[in-house]
């Protein structure tokens, strides 16, 4: 039942019973990782269980991003006393006039929570932009979108207000194509293009579709043994049957997204400095993917690797902002 107020001694209430220790337990700014030992699965239960007795969409407790006691209070409260409307831009240092914007598209199966706490390593001034596919976070109740140019129309518009400024987009994986094609609509259509373009864990565009095969018409099991062996998704997400069947729809959803994406023949380079990143140790994309971008800018900026597989990133947000950070400043200079 949809309910109208939350107190925050129901939380308390409701998370101590849910890790069986009394409600004193669970103080007001406890983190739930780091000091209540709160581990996904367990995460996932409270979610579930705050989502069926408030009311609110489904997976919208881990898209909010709290991790306090205080912040989930703060964010159901407001969740609970205001309509708004659904837009995929998550802006969590909102600036009412910054020096530049930085979009961040996620990876397929994934949410803008791939780039949390980033904000705090970028330019004060810096405004964060996360994009968010349809389908999933406080998006739930949207139906996902499988096509890409469908896709890159969604985010155009609710993007285009925010270009009258330096901008820059970064995408990791399947962001990293979503990235590359918003870059291509506006200079169709010649708004303002990005001082900067970055593409992670994702290979330059081939001259077909499907060319890397196509895991959305695979079997649920063909499909988490691939991407377990590929290193595609976090393990706890692919071991868990309750947690993969919350995902899974959006796993497939993305990767038919991938698989039926047809590349442009011979696309004009774009004027766009192009910088590309990628895992060492990444068994889906290749050196030699990563530096075939070279062909689809005229100011090839480099590629840059870290220790670490297709989700590197994650290891690696400090040296990485600090590497975006000078490659924008380098392209508007």
């Amino acid at each position: 039942m949809t309910v109208t107020s939350v107190t925050i001694e129901e939380l308390r209430a409701l998370i101590a019973g849910v890790l069986e220790t009394e409600p004193e337990e669970v103080t007001d700014d406890a983190h739930f990782a780091h000091e209540l030992d709160i581990d996904s699965l367990l995460m996932l239960e409270i979610s579930t269980r705050v989502e069926t007795a408030y009311g609110v969409p489904e997976n919208a407790v881990a898209a909010s991003g709290a991790a306090t006691l205080t912040e989930l209070h703060a964010f159901l409260a407001s969740k609970l006393t205001r309509e708004t409307s659904p837009s995929p831009l998550v802006r969590s240092r909102p600036l009412s006039d910054p020096a530049a914007r930085l979009f961040l598209l996620h990876h397929a199966g994934g949410s803008h929570l791939l780039y949390r706490g980033w904000a705090e390593h970028f330019p004060k001034d810096w405004e964060l932009c996360l994009l968010e596919a349809p389908g999933r976070g406080h998006l739930q109740a949207l139906p996902l979108i499988d096509d890409c140019d469908r896709l890159v129309d969604y985010f155009h518009t609710a993007i285009a207000p925010l270009l009258d400024r330096p901008f820059g987009f970064f995408g990791h994986s399947m962001g990293s194509l979503i990235a590359y094609q918003l870059t291509r609509r506006l200079r169709h259509e010649g708004a303002p293009l990005p001082n900067w373009l970055g593409v992670s864990a994702y290979g330059a565009p081939r001259g077909e579709a499907g060319a890397d095969g196509r895991p959305h018409l695979m079997s649920d099991d063909e499909l988490r043994g691939w991407l377990r062996s590929v290193g595609g998704s976090p393990p706890q997400l692919l071991d868990d049957d309750a947690v993969w069947r919350k995902f899974a729809p959006a796993f497939r959803n993305d990767f038919k997204l991938l698989d039926t994406w047809a590349p442009p023949r011979n696309p004009e380079p774009l004027p766009v400095p192009l910088s590309v990143f990628g895992g060492r140790q990444d068994r889906l994309i290749g050196e030699d993917r990563l530096l075939s971008w070279r062909a689809f800018t005229t100011h090839f900026r480099g590629l840059e690797r870290y220790d670490g597989d297709h989700f590197y990133l994650m290891n690696h947000r400090r040296p990485l902002a600090a590497a975006i950070t000078a490659a924008m400043r380098s392209s508007a200079a």
